[in-house]
């Protein structure tokens, strides 16, 4: 009897299983990148890589920026002898944790790149167990999620409207809709406690918001701004943590999460599809358009955090497009 509980509920999770990969969102678009450059930030493992492998597949000339220089040079070799329609890649470093980094990024990126047709901000760390603060002054994940991509994109912004049509797409995740509200003067947690996933989940929102914004913004200009949700997706920055509560976690992201090519699907989509032409603004999930949650969709609060980030970053005048 104790068999055939154990035989039916195995039999239950694996056609449940098969039913969501199945049902998951695909980006069915045949469209070539060739001739068009693209940056994917932390391109070098998880869906950032499987992001850039597409695209180096379908001929575009794809931009790892990476920390570790050394990890990413090995992937964009193994990229390189895969290319099949002319692709390209090339590798540079980029912590987007560190503003000085960023801006020696976009510098060179400057100097050397002609165009920029697709920014897509992937680079994303889960919070270390104890507070830290760079040396600008921000919390690290924090940093590294949303100030560090919001200096890149308005350092990048003017060669981006020089290569319209272009896209800006942001990675941010369903842990948005844990947060409830967003206090400006405490981003990096100056006036509150730092508690774990809190500053994980308010980056993420932090990414809709800054999408909206930038959207709102770039009106007219034919550069598009989205942001995603890839799907709960078994990459190493879900499954470090050796914790109980960690190797439970494990256990469900062996049952229900996507691979990494799954999550990297609504990447793409948002990357090149025909479907979003000129769509800006918008939320996406499964290679679909979805609602956030009302404060994600708060326009004021949207507008206030730029202001709050560009003083944050310490954006000068002559970084500012838009």
């Amino acid at each position: 009897m104790l068999f055939e509980v154990l035989v039916t509920v195995v039999v239950l999770v694996v056609s449940l299983r098969v039913w969501y990969v199945t049902t998951c969102g695909r980006c069915h678009s045949t469209r070539s990148m060739k001739g068009k450059t693209v940056i994917v930030t932390g391109g070098s493992a998880g869906i950032g890589l499987h992001t850039a492998e597409d695209l180096v597949r379908r001929g575009a000339r794809v931009i790892l920026a990476c920390r570790n220089l050394e990890k990413a040079c090995k992937v964009a070799a193994q990229l390189k002898a895969e290319a099949s329609q002319g692709g390209e890649v090339a590798v540079r470093r980029l912590d987007t944790s560190d503003l000085n980094s960023v801006r020696t990024f976009a510098k060179e990126i400057l100097d050397t790149e002609k165009h920029i047709h697709v920014l897509i901000n992937n680079a994303g760390i889960v919070e270390p167990p104890d507070k830290v603060i760079t040396n600008e002054g921000l919390e690290l994940t924090m940093a590294t999620n949303h100030f560090g991509h919001f200096l890149l994109t308005n350092l990048l912004l003017e060669r981006l409207k020089q290569s319209t049509p272009s896209r800006i797409v942001n990675v941010s995740s369903m842990a948005h809709k844990r947060v409830s509200s967003l206090d400006l003067n405490s981003l990096n947690f100056e006036k509150e406690v730092y508690r774990h996933l809190v500053p994980y989940r308010r980056s993420k929102l932090c990414n809709i918001l800054f999408s909206l914004e930038l959207a709102r913004r770039l009106e007219g200009s034919g550069v598009t701004a989205n942001s995603l949700h890839p799907g709960v997706v078994k990459t190493d920055i879900l499954i470090s943590y050796n914790t109980m509560l960690g190797r439970i976690f494990k256990l469900f992201l062996i049952l229900w999460a996507k691979d990494v090519k799954l999550g990297a699907q609504t990447n793409i989509y948002l990357a090149l599809s025909e479907e979003v032409e000129g769509v800006s603004g918008r939320y996406f999930s499964d290679c679909k358009q979805v609602k956030p949650t009302k404060l994600a969709r708060d326009k004021d609060l949207a507008k206030r955090l730029w202001e709050v980030s560009e003083k944050m970053v310490k954006l000068r005048p002559e970084e500012k497009f838009c």
